[in-house]
């Protein structure tokens, strides 16, 4: 699969206080992906959803002093469309070199802690891979539930390589396991993290801490008796 990724920064230095800001415009195309994104200092404003038809505010309302109009939209149509045409055009007439290709790396851990029988979330975090385009799978006790798992869009880092996270709602229970696998075309084999239920009861902790302390306690009043039973003796 052939890729072009058109990545703009523009560097925004306040003269007064020093500070620079990275602005970020991202078109992506290939044969079957597509992304138009505007982001500031490493945070996304707005992007192109081509699913729904619509351009998508992605800053907080108390963050928004700007909006988009909606000819930004039909922007990124054309400039997806003329992308995706220069592209085939390249490989065409220039038969472009075999893209550089980066590995992804994958961890998988819950957002919340883990209470048995109390709702949570699973997240796969994918780091590091270009080109764009991984497949993500997820297996509870070696079932396939990729089918209830959400994937988010592609982030793009500084060095051109790319993001994604995907998650899995679940409910702990003990003795399950779960799966996150990730395939790429840099990867020699699938990826695969595992994370299985542990839960360690406070209760244990608690109790360890007790009996330290009881002891220590048996132990002081021991020592106080005999010395003061040898003080008696010596009197």
């Amino acid at each position: 699969m052939k890729l072009c990724l058109i990545l703009v920064w523009s560097v925004l230095l306040s003269t007064e206080a020093k500070i620079q800001h990275k602005d970020t415009y991202i078109l992506l195309c290939s044969e079957t992906e597509k992304q138009y994104i505007y982001g500031l200092d490493g945070e996304e404003k707005w992007h192109a959803d081509f699913s729904q038809g619509k351009g998508v505010m992605t800053l907080p309302a108390f963050a928004d002093p700007f909006c988009y109009s909606k000819s930004t939209y039909e922007i990124a149509l054309i400039d997806v469309e003329t992308c995706q045409k220069n592209l085939a055009n390249s490989v065409k007439c220039y038969k472009y070199p075999a893209e550089p290709k980066d590995a992804p790396q994958s961890s998988i851990y819950s957002k919340d802690d883990v209470e048995l029988g109390s709702k949570n979330t699973l997240i796969c975090y994918i780091t590091g891979f270009y080109p764009a385009h991984v497949e993500v799978s997820w297996t509870k006790n070696n079932v396939n539930v990729t089918s209830k798992a959400t994937l988010s869009r592609y982030y793009v880092s500084d060095d051109g390589t790319f993001n994604l996270v995907s998650t899995l709602s679940f409910t702990p229970e003990e003795g399950d396991i779960y799966t996150c696998t990730v395939e790429h075309t840099a990867l020699d084999r699938p990826l695969t993290k595992t994370w299985d239920v542990q839960v360690t009861p406070a209760s244990v902790g608690l109790t360890v801490f007790c009996g330290a302390g009881l002891a220590a306690g048996l132990l002081g009043a021991a020592v106080g008796i005999f010395f003061l039973v040898k003080g008696i003796n010596c009197s």
